[in-house]
């Protein structure tokens, strides 16, 4: 009788929150006595079950199951973590850059990651900071273990792009990869040791730790789907290989938001952008100019492949050219070691060449120097080649009987004349491509507003642009004059735990930066009703931001 009775209750305290409650009662000289309710703590694969089946029951709407799921919660689903059974000793804990665990064994270089990985063995890539030199390594490793810079830097960006797990800016870690080894207060860790990391709490340990592997469930589809019904803004991907569009698209992606096209001038492919920059005559440079066309034109076409009939925004080239170079310290310690090892001069003097152009090229602050649309201004063979490469692999795939969606992302302009310069450079060899194939494919040209000055003057950009996309990591450094790979080690904790500022503003949307992301929506459709909007920065990502954007009329993220 008792248990019917609490049975009962139980059912009618369910049927009142709605929701799964966690129940104490106690049962004293046979009477049933309640004591208390709260909603249950769950895991994400109890959560998504319990919303579904209250659905099936008819308790809750399919708006309300949706709202009820943390979207973090969903993270578990997708990558490994660390068994919550098991007993860690953390050696030291960065930022949690990118979800999900990694065991392996620490290399500290992207040749050994590669070379180790091929064997089958399992490898945490280790450096003090990563560049794109290193994304060989970055492919080929579990995991990314960084001493240096924040959860935009580039080790955060491209872990987060390929679903690796990463911990960035442990700044207790010493790395000294000549000697191949990190000490963190004494502990030394060499390379070949295992550890483990956290990317999802920002955790190191030395060993080997139990890793809970990823479990998505038919509820995980079942309410994503729901979720595709109700929402408003469009979800796009960020994806640079046809492998990861296709991964993508299979995950519900409407498309690519930021392929970035820097990431196919590396590996195998870097002596030839070196070739381009170092080019001492215009033949070796348009020799270099066409080995690129063809590989570029291949990516494009696999990537539209993927992505038949979905938009695909691919930006031209964002980055200094001086990061496709090798680093001058690197290069002065060869040159150095070379001349005490008493090498031949002509062994030398190609070494030194290349240092002085490499310091030539060297800026005080790359981040506000020749990057962006300043690049295709000064080197406009260079973005005609990427629009060639574009339009030939779009005009192919039409001609295969594809739909390809050519979206062409002018960055960093801050001045409309810049746009239009380029607009009009590029629309020529678009022009040339239609001509030479026969094949028409609509296309669209648009731009990053991600500097200041571009937000207040998004109604004369609009006048030449057919969509805004907001780089929110630059807009958010370039307002605040922060440096994003900096301060989340330098000053950053101390400005959020002295409530000098309420959240960091890399991860989730400042107000005053969402005001300037407002300001160049409202503006640029003054002059341009139609002007398609989207963010392709890191808060894109955010819940919280993404609820702003919904806000401020966006059309996807």
């Amino acid at each position: 009788e008792l248990a019917e009775q609490l049975f009962g209750i139980l059912i009618t305290l369910e049927k009142h929150y709605k929701d799964m409650c966690d129940t104490e009662f106690t049962i004293e000289q046979g009477k049933l006595w309640m004591l208390q309710t709260r909603i249950g703590k769950r895991t994400a694969a109890a959560a998504l079950k319990i919303a579904a089946d209250m659905v099936t029951e008819g308790l809750i709407t399919k708006n309300e199951a949706v709202q009820r799921i943390d979207p973090e919660q969903l993270d578990q689903l997708l990558h490994p973590q660390f068994d919550p059974k098991a007993k860690v000793a953390v050696l030291t804990k960065g930022l949690n850059a990118s979800p999900g665990a990694a065991v392996g064994k620490v290399v500290f270089d992207a040749e050994t990651a590669e070379e180790m990985a091929e064997k089958g063995e399992k490898v945490i890539l280790t450096r003090w900071e990563t560049t794109p030199d290193d994304l060989h390594g970055m492919v080929a490793a579990q995991g990314i273990l960084t001493s240096h810079g924040g959860k935009t830097s580039h080790a955060a960006v491209v872990a987060r792009g390929m679903g690796k797990p990463c911990v960035c800016g442990a700044d207790a870690m010493l790395v000294d990869a000549k000697n191949k080894v990190f000490s963190v207060d004494g502990t030394q860790v060499r390379e070949g040791e295992i550890i483990s990391i956290d990317g999802t709490t920002g955790r190191v340990v030395i060993g080997e730790v139990a890793l809970v592997p990823p479990t998505p469930t038919k509820e995980f589809d079942l309410i994503l789907g729901w979720a595709d019904q109700i929402r408003r803004l469009g979800v796009r991907t960020n994806a640079d290989t046809p492998e990861d569009a296709e991964k993508a698209r299979r995950f519900g992606a409407e498309g690519i938001g930021l392929c970035r096209t820097e990431h196919m001038f590396l590996g195998d492919r870097l002596p030839i952008v070196q070739q381009m920059i170092l080019a001492k005559s215009k033949e070796e440079e348009d020799d270099a100019l066409q080995k690129l066309l063809r590989v570029q034109r291949d990516d494009f076409l696999g990537i539209f492949k993927a992505m038949d009939g979905l938009p695909v925004t691919i930006r031209l080239l964002d980055p200094p050219l001086h990061e496709f170079l090798p680093n001058p310290t690197d290069l002065k310690v060869e040159i150095t070691r070379m001349e005490m090892s008493g090498a031949p001069a002509a062994e030398i003097a190609p070494k030194q060449e290349l240092l002085d152009s490499v310091e030539k090229m060297a800026e005080m602050n790359p981040m506000l120097g020749l990057r962006g649309c300043r690049l295709g201004i000064m080197h406009p063979e260079l973005y005609k080649m990427q629009v060639r490469a574009i339009m030939q692999a779009a005009c192919q795939f039409k001609k295969e009987g594809g739909n390809p969606k050519v979206e062409i992302m002018i960055p960093l302009v801050a001045i409309v004349n810049e746009l239009n310069t380029l607009r009009a450079e590029s629309e020529s060899v678009v022009a040339e491509v239609i001509a030479a194939t026969g094949v028409d494919v609509d296309y669209k040209i648009g731009t990053m507003i991600e500097i200041p000055r571009a937000a207040i003057t998004a109604d004369e950009i609009a006048t030449v642009a057919d969509f805004f996309s907001f780089g929110t990591n630059d807009l958010t450094q370039m307002a605040f004059g922060f440096s994003r790979d900096d301060i989340e080690a330098k000053f950053l904790p101390r400005y959020l735990e002295r409530k000098i500022l309420p959240r960091n503003p890399f991860e989730t949307i400042d107000e005053g930066v969402a005001k300037l992301v407002a300001m160049g929506c409202e503006n640029g459709r003054k002059t341009n009703p139609d002007l398609k909007l989207g963010v392709c920065g890191e808060h894109g990502g955010d819940p919280d931001s993404v609820k702003k954007f919904h806000e401020i009329g966006l059309t996807y993220v």
